[in-house]
């Protein structure tokens, strides 16, 4: 008979970690007496991340005495305590080999229905104090298990287990946790995962992914939307076919094959990264530009925004000329338009006009009858790119309307005809501009504008699904339970020693060399030069990190769990065997 050992809760706390401040509810002690089990939580018990860990499905964590057991031998320990691993139950019995998602347990006077394996993350290994933790966990088929509450109850150590139902489909957490890490996602499993009512619901969009995705290589039930659409790295030679001045500090650039092969069409939003070699046998510059053409396999079209201290922009601006050969990417990115028939919102402000102008174009050549609203954001006609573009695009429309706001207009600019309003666009203007809930935005420009606009659709309750965001410089970085951290841009780390790999972050325009005394992986470079990054896990199991390639090559210690796509890497357990290029 399984039994419950001990009941062990515990509230978030601020622990400092690699000169960083970490909010986590990983440490939990035992409770003396009995303890009620709500539908949320038990009593006295708190996550520090609910994004990724408590609520109705994931109330109850439960680990087992006897895999606390094996650690303890395997890392040869003996300091392991009942919460140890982060647990609610400390349990006796019932290994994730043998309990199937969907069994329901009677325990005390609470009743209990298992809904998914553990997702491990980076916190279990801080307190553990072994980062490889969180891999360990997972690759051993001893992740543990988390609990639904079905009838609220109190329960108590030396509590019995009772097995009272279970799934008609049966398919253990070790064999569910399997189908979702390993390199193996047999379409039958994964039919036969869906098919368990009680499998939460975010493992469900996980094997539904895995389900749908014909790509070769790569975990479609984990990739971030960021690296959804990987590209083989590389450059190839284009030739410039015209340069062309879109607003005073804007210029736009056309490209075509240098060996007449067809390009590879952009989807529309997608960027291209440039390579510019400045001097001969000089440090070249990276820098990404959106394609701001239509979609097409003979040319593309780029503009770039010409800052006062953009070493890029200048450099185009001064010395590209027609004829001139440049090394391009791929087109790569995730910014893209979605198909469907919701209303479309592009919201943009400055140079963020170029990703949403191709998803125009997109939209004008399928005479889409979508319900389109563009609104955009300039300081005034002068530093309005696209004006007259944009307004024969949205002509084609049968239900297109665009709002433009110049913050300070000056004598020659039209109200009425180059723009609509003064001023700044704001929730107000949103709403008086007709934004609905249903639509699908599209959002780009300036950091504070995209926070600006990001707070005015929450205002007016588009939820974050329907909110598509392209950032400049960078993207957003996700680095769970850090708090009170300063965002900061993007330099060059302290002490470069101008020896190594060097790897480039293309997206933030900084190029650092790889130290493996200093930098254990790509991930600790990155941090160590503020590039905004994603991750959770740190060891090559959730794939939050999966970013682009766009050139080189690296290597894996630890190896992943799973490979990431072609043309894409995990920026967390990698290092660079020559110089990269990754897409951060």
């Amino acid at each position: 008979m399984a039994r419950l050992l001990s009941v062990n809760v515990g509230l978030p706390r601020d622990i400092e970690w690699k000169g960083r401040t970490v909010h986590t509810g990983i440490w939990k002690d035992p409770v003396r007496g009995r303890c009620r089990a709500g539908r949320l939580n038990l009593d006295g018990d708190g996550q520090g991340d609910l994004a990724g860990h408590g609520g109705e499905q994931r109330a109850v964590f439960v680990y087992q005495i006897e895999s606390s057991r094996y650690w303890q031998a395997e890392l040869k320990r003996n300091d392991l305590a009942y919460g140890q691993f982060g647990e609610n139950f400390t349990i006796e019995g019932l290994p994730d080999s043998e309990v199937c998602i969907g069994d329901r347990y009677r325990i005390g006077d609470a009743l209990f229905e298992v809904t998914q394996p553990r997702v491990t993350c980076y916190r279990v290994g801080i307190r553990m104090n072994e980062p490889q933790m969180a891999a360990m966990l997972t690759s051993s088929g001893r992740p543990g298990f988390y609990l639904r509450v079905l009838q609220e109850g109190e329960v108590g150590a030396g509590d019995e287990i009772v097995k009272v139902g279970g799934a008609s489909e049966r398919m253990s957490v070790a064999q569910v946790n399997a189908l979702l890490y390993s390199a193996h996602h047999p379409r039958d499993q994964l039919e036969r995962a869906l098919r368990i009512e009680a499998l939460s619901p975010g493992w469900r969009r996980s094997f539904e992914a895995l389900l749908k995705s014909s790509a070769k290589g790569g975990n479609a039930g984990l990739v971030p939307a960021a690296a959804s659409h990987p590209v083989a790295p590389g450059f190839r030679p284009l030739t410039v076919t015209a340069i062309e001045p879109e607003s005073a500090d804007v210029l736009s650039l056309s490209f075509k094959s240098a060996d007449g092969q067809p390009l590879q069409p952009a989807l529309p939003g997608q960027y291209v990264v440039l390579r510019l070699q400045r001097t001969v046998g000089g440090q070249p510059l990276f820098r990404s530009y959106s394609i701001s053409g239509g979609r097409s396999p003979q040319s593309y079209r780029i503009s770039v925004k010409i800052e006062r201290n953009g070493a890029a922009g200048t450099y185009l601006r001064q010395h590209a000329r027609v004829g001139d050969t440049i090394d391009v990417s791929a087109p790569r990115g995730s910014f893209v338009l979605q198909p469907g028939d919701s209303p479309v919102v592009l919201l943009s402000a400055g140079i963020g006009a170029t990703p949403v102008l191709a998803m125009l174009h997109a939209l004008s050549s399928a005479r889409s009858t979508r319900q389109v609203l563009w609104l955009h954001a300039a300081h005034d006609g002068q530093h309005h790119p696209f004006a007259a573009e944009a307004r024969r695009l949205m002509s084609t429309l049968a239900n297109g309307r665009a709002y433009v706001c110049y913050s300070t207009p000056d004598t020659r600019d039209r109200r009425g005809v180059d723009f609509d309003a003064t001023g700044h666009l704001s929730q107000a203007v949103l709403n008086e501009a007709g934004v609905t809930r249903d639509a699908d935005i599209y959002l780009c420009g300036p950091t504070h504008f995209m926070d600006d606009m990001k707070a005015a659709l929450a205002g007016l309750s588009v939820t974050r699904e329907r909110i598509h965001a392209e950032f400049f410089n960078g993207g957003e970085s996700r680095n769970p339970g850090i708090v009170g951290a300063l965002r900061r841009s993007p330099h060059l780390p302290k002490d470069d020693a101008n020896t190594g790999p060097l790897v480039s972050f293309a997206r933030s325009g900084i190029a650092a060399h790889w130290n493996p005394s200093v930098y254990p992986s790509i991930l600790e470079l990155a941090e160590a030069c503020d590039v905004p990054v994603r991750w959770a896990c740190r060891t090559g199991v959730c794939h939050n990190c999966e970013s682009g390639l766009v050139s080189g090559e690296v290597a894996y210690r630890p190896q992943p769990l799973d490979q990431p796509a072609e043309g894409n890497l995990l920026v967390c357990c990698s290092q660079p065997v020559r110089d990269i290029v990754v897409d951060l």
